[in-house]
């Protein structure tokens, strides 16, 4: 199923990271482990974010998706199931078709 992984981290939980040298390599991880088709990072309200659009095969990858952002970075973790242009079009035909 195709998420959108939400991730925001604290100020000063980011500061650390960025001072110990953590921060790129959780994220670098997150890529590997993820390999997302899409990857966005931006500050919103003043912390710094990132978004992530994958496939997640199955619910019982969620801890290893977010377990080492949260003991890593102290982040806020939000996994949301997601439909590209694609997906919407099918499946509002299917709803459609269902009447």
């Amino acid at each position: 199923m195709r998420m959108m992984l939400k991730i925001t981290v604290p100020v000063e939980a980011g500061n650390a990271a960025v001072e110990d040298g953590s921060l790129p390599k959780i994220i670098q991880g997150a890529i590997a482990r993820l390999k997302p088709e899409a990857a966005y990072f931006f500050a919103e309200g003043g912390e710094r974010s990132m978004l992530f659009v994958f496939d997640m095969a199955d619910a019982s990858h969620i801890p290893q998706i977010a377990e080492p952002l949260f003991t890593g970075l102290n982040a806020a973790v939000s996994l949301i199931p997601v439909m590209n242009a694609e997906d919407l079009q099918k499946g509002l035909s299917a709803a459609t078709t269902q009447r």
